[in-house]
């Protein structure tokens, strides 16, 4: 909002220093200043709020060394996450924008599925939570309806080359120019040639197929939005795990956004440029700065859980933000921490199994799943696990933007 009012005042009045607010790094820079204020002014308000209210997590069981001391900590605290990113988009972003409109609606619909879980947890007394095929739907409609707009939407485009051949010398190119079109493009890392159409999936078949590809590529999309909420929803199972993760990941994406939504360095980088992007980063820098926010009460010992209304919203908002700029191929390196969570889940459930029906007697891999929990087993103070599990994200994160330039 406040964008589009120092727009007027700069045409209505030329007043001095309101052309700042035209400029992406000014608002980003904002963004990230008001919502670390927010998340650690209101967030301590908040904390107390749920308190008196007595909304406790309660841990089961799982005989864990120091899980009793968290019993009665409060939780829903991803509602400090969530406010403190939408309050300064709303403030600084334009609401115009379609990757704006499609983040605070991915924001809002996965905080409420998170919100109804942890109040039946609480308030019910249901350690089960929402049933898990509720979460599922949800995360589903969800899926497709990011899918429907990035396909559809006339206002998802990518600037292409297109080179003219000269008459005369077929060879020799005549003319280079850009042009804005809608395409679903996306970039595989690494390789030299790396755009990839989703298309191809289909044309493969009959070139008359290419306007049935949203049939592949809607399901891709709930399928990534679906995988990266679970499990950063796992990943969330000491203190400040989640929260410092998905912090190091969003400012990696806040650097491809950047530079994606930017003519000149996408022409330096050789990179695509995807007209509007660059309003994501004034959502990345909110969302970062509620993040690290969140963290100063969510380190250990941690006052505040953030629960699943933060865990479920922050993986969705992730994946989205990877659509968006089009590097969701690069999720499995970029999100390795939760890929790795997620994975020990699988092969620790799967082969429990397996050894059962052959054995009769399951066997596990891991001496618990997620594999934080195992370290915890093997006697790792939870601090030095969150403190090594960052360092690999830091790694992870810094392999994602080098393959920027690496073909």
């Amino acid at each position: 909002m406040l964008y589009y009012l120092f727009e007027f005042i700069e045409q209505k009045f030329q007043f001095p220093g309101a052309t700042l607010f035209q400029f992406i790094s000014f608002r980003a820079s904002l963004a990230i200043i008001l919502s670390l204020i927010f998340s650690l002014i209101f967030g301590r308000r908040i904390i107390e709020l749920l308190r008196l209210n007595q909304i406790g997590e309660s841990i089961r069981d799982l005989g864990l060394e120091g899980q009793k001391e968290k019993i009665g900590t409060p939780t829903m605290g991803g509602i400090i996450i969530i406010l403190g990113t939408l309050i300064p988009v709303f403030l600084l972003a334009k609401l115009d924008n379609i990757y704006i409109i499609l983040l605070i609606i991915t924001t809002i619909s996965m905080g409420a599925i998170g919100l109804v879980d942890d109040y039946i947890k609480i308030f019910r007394k249901d350690k089960g939570g929402l049933q898990g095929k509720f979460k599922v739907i949800g995360q589903i409609f969800l899926g497709a309806f990011v899918g429907v707009v990035l396909f559809f939407h006339p206002e998802v485009t990518v600037k292409e080359e297109i080179r003219i051949s000269g008459k005369e010398n077929p060879i020799k190119i005549h003319e280079v120019f850009t042009e804005e079109k809608k395409s679903m493009l996306t970039t595989i890392p690494i390789i030299k040639d790396n755009a990839f159409d989703y298309s191809n999936l289909v044309t493969w078949i009959s070139p008359s197929m290419k306007s049935y590809t949203w049939l592949v590529f809607i399901p891709i999309v709930i399928f990534i939005i679906s995988a990266v909420s679970n499990g950063a929803n796992l990943t969330d199972g000491i203190d400040g795990l989640a929260a410092g993760s998905s912090a190091i990941i969003v400012l990696a994406l806040g650097v491809f956004a950047w530079v994606s939504g930017n003519l000149i360095f996408s022409d330096y980088l050789n990179i695509m440029y995807i007209p509007k992007v660059g309003e994501v980063v004034i959502f990345v820098a909110a969302f970062s700065g509620a993040l690290i926010g969140f963290l100063w009460f969510n380190t250990y010992p941690a006052t505040v859980f953030m629960g699943d209304t933060g865990s479920l919203t922050i993986g969705a908002i992730i994946a989205v933000i990877a659509l968006i700029v089009r590097k969701e191929l690069l999720i499995p390196l970029l999100c390795g921490i939760f890929v790795i969570e997620n994975l020990s889940v699988v092969l620790q459930v799967g082969y429990f199994k397996y050894t059962k029906r052959k054995r009769g007697k399951g066997k596990r891999i891991f001496r618990m799943s997620p594999l934080h929990h195992h370290y915890q087993k093997k006697g790792y103070h939870e601090s030095k696990i969150v403190t090594r599990f960052w360092i690999v994200g830091i790694i992870l994160a810094v392999l994602s933007i080098v393959t920027l330039k690496i073909r």
